[in-house]
């Protein structure tokens, strides 16, 4: 089943609509609305030009792109980023420049993927007791190389 979700372009963004580079890709491409510069060592929000309505039970997860962390040393500071579905403001990006030297980001440019993902519907309970497993209280690090 098909799940529409609407899209609001930002005044002078209809050329920033999100969309995926493949019909079988994952993720929808997600570009600047303007020109910034990324300076290292420091977080930037970088605006989208775009509204989302998520109807209740997805989200929007918003991650890096692969070739700017490896090629520029450019990440997302709350990876993977969430859009709830009551969210309607513009959506921005956190990106950050681990890199050494400042990074140019222009209007249009590809800066972070958005996966539009359905929810379970989850209900936590109190519990004093947790089942026993393989791996116990063991983590950060405790199944391997530290």
């Amino acid at each position: 089943m098909n799940t529409e979700i609407k899209i609001s372009m930002l005044e002078g963004c209809g050329g920033l609509f999100p969309v995926k580079a493949h019909e079988d890709d994952a993720a929808f491409d997600l570009r600047a609305r303007e020109d910034m510069v990324l300076v290292p060592g420091r977080s930037t929000l970088v605006p989208a030009g775009f509204r989302i309505e998520l109807p209740v039970g997805f989200e929007a997860q918003i991650r890096p792109r692969s070739g700017l962390a490896l090629k520029h040393d450019l990440m997302l500071t709350n990876s993977p980023g969430t859009v709830d579905a009551g969210y309607r403001g513009e959506v921005g990006v956190i990106m950050y420049n681990a890199g050494s030297s400042d990074f140019e980001v222009k209007r249009g440019d590809r800066i972070a993927q958005m996966v539009i993902c359905k929810l379970p519907e989850v209900t936590l309970v109190c519990s004093d007791d947790l089942s026993e497993s393989g791996r116990g209280e063991g983590g950060f690090g405790s199944s391997g190389r530290k």
